[in-house]
């Protein structure tokens, strides 16, 4: 990927409205937000392929309204007991391996410290531990599913 095209659509994003944007480029993946208070618009680019010379000027953004499913967020903020949220980009998995038993299930009771998943990023396994000690109420996401940076993953009722 082209660096100064990368540098040409951050300085795009900084002076527009938008507050996220998704760039995906064979195996390349870039996802920048400006403010995660906001509600997202995502924005779609084409790129041309390795070797094609960029456009002098950059496709203008089309914004999107956010879905439903990007409202699922606020759905958590009434639930009974505090969230824990991704503190990264990546894959969620509930167990160490697919053989293996899920590191905590609904009506769990867990302490400060415990494992509680793992987010992979980067092929790099990032455990999760618990903040706080309490009581599993919720899992809010299915097992090998991408989360994104801040998303909520479990509900816990504190001790």
């Amino acid at each position: 990927m082209d660096l100064k095209l990368v540098k040409n659509l951050l300085d795009l994003i900084s002076e527009s409205d938008v507050n996220e944007v998704a760039i995906e480029e064979g195996d390349f993946k870039i996802k920048v937000k400006k403010t995660p208070d906001q509600a997202p618009q995502t924005l779609h680019y084409q790129i041309p392929p390795q070797g094609q010379q960029a456009p002098a000027n950059p496709p203008q953004p089309v914004a999107q309204e956010p879905s439903k499913a990007d409202s699922s967020a606020d759905d958590t903020a009434s639930a009974d007991g505090d969230i824990v949220r991704s503190p990264i980009v990546g894959t969620f998995y509930e167990a160490p391996s697919p053989d293996s038993d899920p590191f905590v299930s609904v009506g769990d009771h867990i302490k400060e410290g415990e494992t509680l998943c793992i987010v992979e990023a980067m092929k790099i396994m990032n455990e999760i531990e618990a903040e706080f000690s309490g009581t599993i109420t919720k899992i809010l996401v299915s097992d090998a599913t991408p989360v994104e940076f801040d998303q909520p993953l479990f509900i816990i009722k504190k001790d």
